[in-house]
C-alpha cells in the first residue's frame, strides 16, 4: 500500500453505476465492481454511498472483521483528501431499471415481444375450436 495510487474525488464520483462502482471509506479508494452481486445488502447499497465519503455509513452498519478482510482485494489506493466536498447533494446512482432477478435485458425484450402474440394466439385457438355450429 505504500505505492498507492491517489485518486481525485471528481474521478472516484464517475465511477457510480452497477457496472463500475467506486467506494471511499477511510481515506481509501474501492473499486467494488465485482462484489456488487454478492454484497449482503444488494447492489443498492453501494450504489447509494458513491460520490461521497462513505466511511460513516459504512461504520453505522458494524461490519464484521471478515468483512473489513474481505475489503483488501477491492482496494485500489488513496482518495486526494483536500479533493473530497464536504457537502454534496445527493445525485442518484445511475444504474439500469430494478431488475430483481437479474434476467437478461434481452431475454425481457424477447418476452415483451412474444407474450402479446401468444395471448392473441391462444385466443384465436380458443374461438377456434369453441365455435358453435
Amino acid at each position: 500500500m505504500a505505492d498507492s495510487k491517489i485518486y481525485h474525488f471528481d474521478e472516484v464520483c464517475k465511477h457510480n453505476i452497477t457496472k463500475d462502482c467506486w467506494i471511499i471509506i477511510d481515506g481509501k479508494v474501492y473499486d467494488v465492481t465485482s462484489f456488487m452481486d454478492e454484497h449482503p445488502g444488494g447492489d443498492e447499497v453501494l450504489l447509494a454511498v458513491t460520490g461521497k465519503d462513505a466511511t460513516n455509513d459504512f461504520e453505522d452498519i458494524g461490519h464484521s472483521d471478515s468483512a473489513r478482510d474481505m475489503m483488501a482485494k477491492y482496494y485500489i489506493g488513496k482518495i486526494d483528501s483536500s479533493t473530497v466536498t464536504k457537502n454534496r447533494t445527493y445525485v442518484q446512482p445511475q444504474q439500469a431499471p430494478y431488475n430483481p432477478d437479474k434476467t437478461s435485458e434481452f431475454v425481457i425484450k424477447i418476452l415483451q415481444f412474444l407474450v402479446p402474440i401468444m395471448i392473441l394466439g391462444l385466443a384465436f385457438a380458443v374461438r377456434m375450436y369453441t365455435k358453435v355450429d
